[in-house]
């Protein structure tokens, strides 16, 4: 796995997603976000995602210009039309405009369908923390997980991030209701790695190691039973509020070729918050059980990963650097 700095990895994206049409101002934040996924190590929604959106966008299923059709069905309502836009455009330009309505009256949400996938949540809820507002975002899937019981994928891996200030910093959780993230069983295959006992069924409904047997299979919904109903109650909810498609009728998010019919919420709260720092320190006080060096506090590890990659670089696995490279081509290759 080569070593590739944030510099050399944000031109070579830069230089592919120019050839491939995108502006300049949504090249930028597709970019950072999956840059962001990769130098927390976070590498199932990170630069590996990249070819399949340029094919995506050379098929007509991604289009990389708009920011997505906005109607106010309600004063603190958003619904959004994402015209199979970027994924991260059309998620920042609804948070940019319901947090200018949670300015106003505290609180505001949107939701949105039609829109690619928009990577890791929690590149929102940081953003939306540092501004000083609280962020809860939510995301539905294409058919990967299994349900409690089950042996085959019915539901998405559904994720949820919560992103606020604390009074001295920022808070941020970023979770899948699935054990684990397709992408990761896609990074496992890629480097012909196993995946550990539990994660997920094969096709035919058996348990496997093999990650590339995975693909074809179902996820397993952390936590059991209460994985599965956390990630039951979200699909619901985000169907019901998007209009979106459901279960196995989601597409898109993991080929290149069908339009995404996925899932995305988000709620802005915008209201003055009682600081919380003093309870974090004390979580960072606590004496750590046998095995543990301390407690962390959820996004902590993410953050100092960062801050690594930032001066050090990130580790990129052969194939995806290679295939990066193939595509974004010299740089002169850049359409005008």
């Amino acid at each position: 796995m080569p070593l590739v700095s944030i510099d050399q990895a944000s031109e070579v994206a830069d230089r592919l997603l120019a050839a491939a049409g995108v502006p300049a101002e949504n090249a930028v934040l597709q970019r950072d976000l999956l840059l962001d996924a990769e130098m927390r190590s976070i590498v199932s929604h990170g630069l590996l995602r990249l070819p399949r959106l340029v094919e995506r966008i050379a098929n007509g299923v991604a289009d990389p210009v708009t920011r997505g059709r906005h109607e106010w069905t309600a004063p603190g309502f958003l619904r959004v039309d994402g015209e199979q836009g970027l994924g991260p455009v059309v998620a920042q330009a609804a948070i940019d405009a319901i947090s200018a309505r949670a300015a106003e009256q505290g609180v505001a949400v949107a939701a949105v369908a039609n829109a690619n996938h928009i990577g890791m949540l929690g590149f929102y809820a940081d953003r939306v923390a540092e501004a000083g507002k609280c962020l809860i975002a939510f995301s539905t899937s294409e058919a990967l997980v299994h349900p409690w019981g089950g042996r085959r994928a019915m539901i998405g891996t559904n994720p949820i991030a919560i992103g606020l200030p604390t009074g001295d910093g920022i808070f941020m959780m970023d979770t899948a209701t699935s054990l684990v993230s397709m992408g990761e069983i896609h990074d496992h295959a890629n480097r012909g790695a196993p995946i550990p006992p539990g994660w997920a069924l094969d096709g035919e409904g058996n348990p496997t190691t093999d990650a590339a047997a995975a693909r074809d299979g179902a996820i397993a919904p952390f936590g059991g039973p209460k994985g599965y109903a956390l990630g039951l109650a979200f699909e619901l909810l985000l169907t019901a509020l998007a209009g979106s498609a459901i279960g196995r009728e989601v597409k898109g998010t993991l080929d290149s070729t069908e339009p995404c019919t996925k899932a995305d919420l988000f709620i802005v709260i915008d209201q003055e918050l009682a600081p919380v720092a003093h309870f974090v320190e004390l979580l960072r006080n606590e004496a750590p059980a046998d095995g543990f060096e301390g407690v962390r506090i959820p996004g902590e590890r993410g953050r100092l990963l960062r801050q690594k990659a930032l001066a050090e670089g990130i580790e990129i696995a052969d194939v995806t650097w290679s295939r990066l490279r193939e595509l974004a081509g010299p740089a002169e290759s850049i359409k005008d």
